[in-house]
Parts: C-alpha cells; sequence; structure tokens
C-alpha cells in the first residue's frame, strides 16, 4: 500500500466534492452499469492521484476530469463485454435535477458516443466549443453527434408514442 501526504488527501477529497457527483452522472449515462460508473469514477481519481496535473484555470480543471472519465467509461466498455442492463427506477437516486431525468432516461438508449456529446450540452450545459475541447473532437463532429443523437433519441420517442 503506497502513502499519500496529508496535502494530497485533503486536495483528492475537495476534488472529489467538487466533481464526484457530475462525473458519476456522466459515468452512469455512458455505461448504463451503476458498478462500471463507480469503478470508472474511482480509476479516474486514481488517474489524478497519480498524474497530479497542474491546472491553470478551473475549466481546464473540469474538462480534464470530464475527458479521464470518459476514456476511463470507453476502455471500460473495450475491455469489459457487459449486457448493458439498467434499472431506469435507480436513475432518480442519482439525478439532482428532476427535470433532466427524462433526458437521461433517453439518453442510455443511444450509442456511448452520442451519449457524451448529448450529456455534455443538455445535463451540464457545455456549449459546443466547450464539448469540442473537453471531448478532443473538432466542433462540426460534436454538433454533427448532436444532431445525430437528437434524430436517434426523435425516432425512438416516436416508436414509443406509435406502441
Amino acid at each position: 500500500m503506497s502513502f499519500i501526504p496529508d496535502r494530497q488527501v485533503n486536495d483528492l477529497e475537495y476534488m472529489y466534492d467538487k466533481y464526484g457527483n457530475m462525473l458519476f452522472r456522466l459515468c452512469l449515462v455512458i455505461l448504463s452499469n451503476k458498478s462500471d460508473a463507480e469503478d470508472a469514477i474511482q480509476e479516474t481519481f486514481l488517474k489524478y492521484i497519480k498524474k497530479q496535473p497542474v491546472f491553470n484555470m478551473p475549466e481546464h480543471e473540469k474538462a480534464w476530469f470530464i475527458r479521464v472519465a470518459s476514456n476511463v467509461c470507453k476502455d471500460i466498455q473495450r475491455f469489459k463485454f457487459r449486457h448493458k442492463e439498467f434499472n431506469i427506477e435507480e436513475l432518480a437516486d442519482y439525478q439532482s435535477d428532476i427535470e433532466h431525468s427524462y433526458i437521461l432516461e433517453q439518453l442510455l438508449s443511444l450509442p456511448p458516443k452520442y451519449k457524451v456529446v448529448i450529456h455534455l450540452y443538455y445535463v451540464e450545459g457545455y456549449k459546443v466549443d466547450e464539448i469540442a475541447k473537453i471531448t478532443e473532437l473538432s466542433s462540426s463532429a460534436v454538433k454533427m453527434r448532436l444532431s445525430r443523437g437528437r434524430e436517434l433519441l426523435r425516432i425512438e420517442l416516436e416508436e414509443e408514442h406509435d406502441l
């Protein structure tokens, strides 16, 4: 077991308090599995401890955490073959804003590349250019993913109403 100095423990606690819930919601949307989302958050903060990044601005700090958590989720999806089952009733337990819970429900059915940009845009309130920087995509790629993701959601909603 390695020793973590008190300063780093306090910094880690502060960062977890600041970003933990937001990152958990993001990972839950991407992975559709509570256990995997918890693992992704743990791995994200382990990377924070190991790398000890220095941030110039709070926006860089938040973007770093979102990017790392998204990449960890991609790694989990890549290396763990799991049937995507999620009890949608549990989503309300982790949702801080009830008006967004319906959007989050619909996000669970989307492919991962659309989940991330739509979550960041609609739930976290980022602009297209900010999402592009966070995800390391071009602005046009983000716009395209938002457009295609919205179209998939529209089709799904139409199918639900036809049933």
